[in-house]
C-alpha cells in the first residue's frame, strides 16, 4: 500500500505539471479566467434585478441570499477545478488512457483526480467570494468564530458533494463508456437551487436536495445558524451545525460506488 504523504506529494506534483502547462499560454489563461469572473457577476446582476424589483423573497433580503449564492458558488467553483479529471473520465475510457492508469502503482482515484486542474476557473471562485464577503457585511450577521469557522465547513463540505457527483457521473463510464449528462441536473441544478432559500421551493423538492443529495446540507442548514434564522423544516439546531459533515459522507459513499465499477472494468478493447 502506498505511503499517504506520498500519494499526497505525488499528487501536488502532477498538479503543478498541470498549472505549469496551462501557464505557456498565459494570454488564453487571462481571457478564459475574465471570462468567467464576468459571467458569474453578469448571473448575479439578475437577482439583483429581482430584488430591486421587490425588495424581498418572502421575508428573504438580498444580502442573506447573497451569501447562500456565494457560498455554493464557492464550493462549485472549487469542486469544478480540482474534480475536473472525474468529469472529463469519459475521455480516458473511449482513448483506452485508463487501462494504463491501471497498470501505476497509484491509486486510481488520486491519478484520475490529478489528471486535469483548470486554473482558468480561478474567474469564478474569485467572483463568487467577493459575492459571499460582500454578503457578510451587508446581511446584518454579528460575526464571531464559531460563525466564520461554520462557513469554512460548509464550503469545505459542498466541495465534497459536487466532486462526489462528478465520481457518480464518472462511475457511470464503466458501463456505457459515455457520462449520463444527467447528473449535470444534480451539479449545475444544483448550484442554481441552492443559491436561493430552500423554503421557496416544493416541499417534495426540498426534500430531496435533504435526503438524496444533501446539498442543502452545506448551504442552507448551516448559513440558518450564521443568520440567526428560523428554520421552516423544524430541524433542531445540532443538527443545523453539523450537516455539513453530509458532504464528506456523501463523498466516502461515491467512492466506494467508483471501486465497485473500477473492479467491473474491462477495458476499451482498443
Amino acid at each position: 500500500m502506498a505511503n499517504p504523504t506520498d500519494s499526497v506529494r505525488l499528487y501536488f506534483r502532477l498538479v503543478s505539471i498541470s498549472i505549469r502547462g496551462q501557464m505557456q499560454y498565459r494570454a488564453s489563461f487571462l481571457l478564459y479566467s475574465i471570462g468567467t469572473l464576468l459571467f458569474g457577476f453578469f448571473e448575479f446582476a439578475t437577482i439583483l434585478v429581482l430584488f430591486g424589483r421587490f425588495g424581498s423573497l418572502r421575508g428573504w433580503q438580498l444580502g442573506e441570499v447573497g451569501l447562500f449564492y456565494g457560498v455554493v458558488n464557492t464550493s462549485y467553483a472549487i469542486a469544478d477545478s480540482i474534480g475536473r479529471g472525474f468529469d472529463t473520465f469519459s475521455l480516458q475510457v473511449v482513448s483506452g488512457e485508463f487501462d494504463r492508469t491501471l497498470l501505476r502503482p497509484r491509486s486510481t482515484e488520486l491519478q484520475v483526480l490529478a489528471h486535469d486542474l483548470p486554473l482558468y476557473r480561478v474567474g469564478r471562485l474569485l467572483q463568487a467570494l467577493a459575492i459571499m464577503v460582500w454578503a457578510a457585511l451587508n446581511a446584518g450577521i454579528v460575526w464571531n468564530p464559531a460563525k466564520g469557522a461554520l462557513v469554512a465547513l460548509a464550503v469545505a463540505g459542498g466541495v465534497a458533494i459536487f466532486n462526489g457527483l462528478v465520481v457518480l457521473q464518472a462511475t457511470m463510464c464503466f458501463w456505457s463508456t459515455q457520462s449520463l449528462e444527467v447528473m449535470n441536473s444534480f451539479t449545475s441544478g444544483g448550484v442554481e437551487t441552492l443559491q436561493w432559500p430552500l423554503p421557496i421551493f416544493n416541499r417534495w423538492f426540498a426534500r430531496l436536495f435533504i435526503f438524496v443529495i444533501p446539498l442543502a446540507c452545506v448551504s442552507y442548514f448551516p448559513m440558518l445558524v450564521v443568520l440567526d434564522k428560523p428554520d421552516a423544516f423544524s430541524f433542531p439546531t445540532w443538527f443545523h451545525v453539523v450537516s455539513p459533515l453530509a458532504g464528506f459522507i456523501f463523498l466516502g459513499m461515491c467512492l466506494l460506488v467508483w471501486k465497485v465499477g473500477v473492479r467491473h472494468y474491462r477495458s476499451t478493447g482498443s
